[in-house]
């Protein structure tokens, strides 16, 4: 009976000690077996890596700048008589094949370029075009330049409408002699802001009435000795302005008269 309950004991025992949860084996190491350092790679044998795109910049504009200011141009050329149906006759001082058509620019009233026509004698075309390149580079205005037979060679409408003109054969004002716009030798700049004034102080134009005063301020206007007279003076053309009495203050032209 006792060697029974013993052998009862033991398996009991045994039974026990196998019901025991096992210990569960070491996890892993992540770190290399061996416990040398690891070393870097060389940098050359780095990926190379990807490069910033670059931030887009504006594209320079091909088209020119608003402000750019357009090259003066000048063009001479032979003048065809059905150009002059009204400023040139037989019998004038002046034959119409001895005269050119310069076309060139010129700066407006509205502060824009523009084109304009004049015509004058052949041998003072060189003078017109070197005048007028001055004036286009220092943006000096002109209300507008069209050939006075636009006008049908009428000076006073020409003058009325403030129009720049050179050639046309004509009397000089209050004369029987011929002008030197009969000659091609001659040109009237803004005409309105630079009147005709008698030596009493009038002018034929009531739209010029304010402008027969000098020296006074106000654009287009031509003053004594300023950058105009200057300019023509450079190529021997005189000045109205400075006659005595009448005072022609629209007026240059070659070597004076």
């Amino acid at each position: 009976m006792k060697r029974a309950a013993a052998m009862a004991f033991v398996m009991l025992t045994t039974v026990s000690c196998g019901a025991a949860e096992p210990v569960a084996p070491p996890a892993p190491s992540s770190e290399p077996a061996t416990s040398a350092p690891v070393q870097d790679k060389p940098a050359q044998d780095e990926p190379a890596q990807e490069p910033a795109s670059p931030t887009p910049s504006a594209t320079p504009s091909t088209k020119p700048s608003a402000t750019a200011t357009p090259a003066f141009r000048a063009k001479v050329s032979a003048v065809s008589r059905d150009r002059l149906p009204y400023s040139w006759r037989p019998g004038c001082p002046v034959h119409y094949r001895d005269l050119r058509l310069v076309t060139l620019s010129y700066w407006g009233f509205d502060g824009r370029p523009h084109t304009g026509e004049l015509v004058v004698r052949e041998s003072v075309t060189d003078d017109i075009v070197t005048v007028f390149r001055k004036l286009y580079a220092r943006r000096w205005p002109i209300r507008q330049m069209k050939l006075v037979d636009a006008y049908k060679a009428d000076d006073y409408d020409s003058i009325d409408a403030d129009n720049t003109s050179a050639f046309n054969c004509r009397n000089a004002t209050g004369s029987s002699n011929w002008s030197n716009h009969a000659y091609g030798t001659a040109i009237d700049v803004n005409p309105l802001e630079n009147p005709y004034v008698t030596a009493s102080g009038s002018t034929a134009h009531k739209n010029a009435k304010k402008f027969t005063k000098r020296p006074m301020k106000g654009k287009g206007v031509i003053n004594p000795g300023d950058m105009v007279v200057k300019t023509f003076a450079q190529v021997g053309w005189e000045w109205g302005g400075y006659w005595s009495g009448t005072k022609d203050l629209q007026h240059f032209s070659k070597g004076g008269g």
